[in-house]
């Protein structure tokens, strides 16, 4: 095994379980995170933390040893710092495109979380550190990421819909209160059965309220949820699809 990073020891899986438990690398440079870490998602029998990293050359070696199902990391830490995090997602684009990745962040960043969108939303993600704190979300939103399908911090979400109220953005001040709800729980990665049940309604009315936004917006109506929450959050963010958007995501891309 390749030295450099904690390979973490794994409860015994229990015999007949429906599916084995999804492999997940993760990394920080801070001690206390990677222990908050290791403790929310060590005693998981839905999780096999199979490597817990301190820097972006120890995680690139577990992931190349490991062949993980996803890939938590912090967006800020050595060797690069400010960079590295996204330096993994663009290395993990292009050289394992099917590998999920979950960028956790301290301070909410709408730029960096679009940027994680661009240039596919597919099995990508962006967390505020806090959400360590509730070990089924962060659960979730890693199963959510292995299937293919996004997930954005709710903070980010509600900034950007908040910033998105101007007046030469006046199309989102047309939707109505319900319909903001949709298209916040829609930004996270929710599908229409999982809004339903969030906001007590039928499926088929959420299905309409889905209809009624993307009419309002002038986007393009998907089915798949990662093309969904992309379209949401760059007219959030006023980045149409054919714009180059996020600078630093792209330029951490082109110096690897």
């Amino acid at each position: 095994m390749s030295s450099g990073y904690h390979r973490v020891a794994q409860p015994p899986t229990v015999s007949g379980a429906a599916a084995p438990p999804m492999r997940v690398c993760a990394a920080d440079d801070s001690f206390l995170i990677r222990e908050a870490i290791s403790a929310v998602l060590g005693a998981s029998d839905r999780i096999d933390l199979v490597a817990l990293c301190d820097d972006g050359n120890s995680l690139w070696a577990a992931i190349e040893q490991e062949e993980p199902d996803v890939v938590l990391v912090d967006i800020r830490m050595p060797p690069s710092g400010d960079r590295e995090g996204l330096s993994i997602a663009a290395r993990l684009r292009r050289e394992r495109p099917d590998m999920g990745l979950i960028a956790l962040s301290q301070y909410s960043d709408p730029l960096l979380a679009v940027g994680l969108l661009r240039p596919s939303a597919q099995g990508r993600g962006y967390l505020l550190k806090e959400r360590l704190n509730d070990r089924n979300e962060l659960i979730e939103a890693l199963e959510v990421v292995a299937r293919g399908g996004s997930v954005i911090d709710p903070v980010v979400v509600e900034q950007l819909i908040d910033g998105a109220q101007r007046p030469h953005r006046s199309a989102i001040d047309e939707l109505t209160p319900r319909e903001r709800e949709v298209l916040a729980l829609m930004a996270r990665g929710k599908s229409n059965r999982a809004i339903a049940e969030d906001l007590t309604l039928t499926k088929r009315a959420v299905e309409k309220h889905v209809g009624s936004i993307f009419m309002k917006l002038m986007l393009e109506d998907e089915e798949i949820v990662s093309r969904r929450v992309a379209a949401v959050l760059l007219y959030l963010a006023g980045m149409p699809e054919s714009r180059v958007v996020a600078e630093p995501f792209l330029s951490a891309a082109e110096s690897i």
